[in-house]
């Protein structure tokens, strides 16, 4: 973990204009025009099947980083499991969403990534002045590291109260695709190499995380051959193997999905179409479902001398 200062962030906009994300280039260092610094009729989320179609676009929050959580999934989580003044880590930061949020909900922060564009793009992200009219808001202490999340070597054993982030697909969307980066989990193709980087992953938020606090990890789902492959639930395996106990399976609802959209045009709209043989072009197999949800798993670490047997059934089976 390197520590990536303001400074340092001035000194690159000089002379740089955009940072880039796997084929998109993203303005940095220019001036967020802020219309409002909350969103509409905000409440807390009661279900476990959540549901966003209009982006939040409050404060900084773009929609430019592809694959990025929704802010309002961070806001829900920051508000359910952490007390103002509390410390927050997003080891997988991307573009500085949850960051942003604990900015306006003066929660302190600690956001980490691989990809030095995306730790960039997190600082240009919190660049702006916000004071509220709450007495009891603090100016929070956010820090921006370069760094790999299995490796928090400058972050204290049960220091963090609560951590909230959304790790890249294995292969899905290739964060640093113009470039090599070491440790990317986004650039690896490997199903088993992934979940060995999942798992270090988990170690180490087991290690920093307090006891009894929360960790919360947004993952998805693929196929291979057009049949499914569970990627979520075998994250799901990393945490509980470490120690975890799984508080919630919240089903989050998949909207503008880029790939999905452009490269199967050819869905099966009848029952007669479900029994094509095989298409004439690979984009109009017709045998599956779209798939349009992802998990976001709320996993809770053991209290000190707590009396763990009552959740023997969330927790490793195996």
């Amino acid at each position: 973990m390197r520590l990536v200062t303001f400074e340092e962030y001035l000194e690159y906009i000089k002379f740089h204009n955009f940072i880039r994300i796997e084929d998109e280039e993203i303005a940095v260092g220019r001036r967020y025009k802020i219309e409002k610094y909350q969103p509409d009729n905000f409440v807390l989320e009661k279900t476990t099947v959540w549901s966003f179609p209009d982006r939040g676009d409050w404060a900084t929050h773009r929609g430019d980083y592809r694959g990025n959580w929704a802010p309002q999934i961070a806001r829900n989580l920051i508000l359910r499991y952490s007390r103002l003044g509390e410390l927050v880590l997003d080891q997988m930061c991307g573009g500085g969403t949850t960051l942003v949020e604990c900015k306006l909900l003066g929660r302190n922060a600690i956001g980490i990534d691989i990809n030095y564009d995306a730790v960039i793009l997190t600082i240009d992200r919190l660049n702006f002045s916000y004071r509220p009219l709450d007495p009891d808001y603090k100016e929070p202490d956010i820090k921006v590291y370069h760094g790999d999340a299995r490796n928090l070597n400058l972050i204290e054993d049960e220091s963090i109260d609560l951590i909230a982030t959304h790790p890249p697909y294995a292969n899905i969307i290739p964060y640093s695709k113009n470039k090599k980066i070491e440790g990317d989990l986004s650039q690896v193709y490997s199903l088993e190499e992934y979940l060995e980087g999942i798992h270090e992953i988990a170690m180490e938020s087991f290690r920093v995380l307090k006891p009894g606090r929360y960790c919360c990890i947004l993952i998805g789902d693929t196929r291979k051959h057009r049949h499914y492959v569970p990627i979520a639930f075998r994250v799901m395996q990393q945490f509980l193997d470490v120690g975890f106990i799984l508080k919630e399976d919240v089903i989050k609802i998949q909207w503008h999905t880029k790939t999905t959209g452009k490269k199967w045009v050819g869905l099966a709209k009848t029952a007669e179409e479900c029994w094509i043989e095989k298409p004439e072009e690979k984009q109009h197999w017709t045998d599956f479902y779209l798939i349009n949800h992802e998990h976001l798993f709320i996993f809770r670490k053991p209290g000190n001398g707590e009396e763990i047997k009552d959740y023997k059934d969330s927790m490793k089976w195996w």
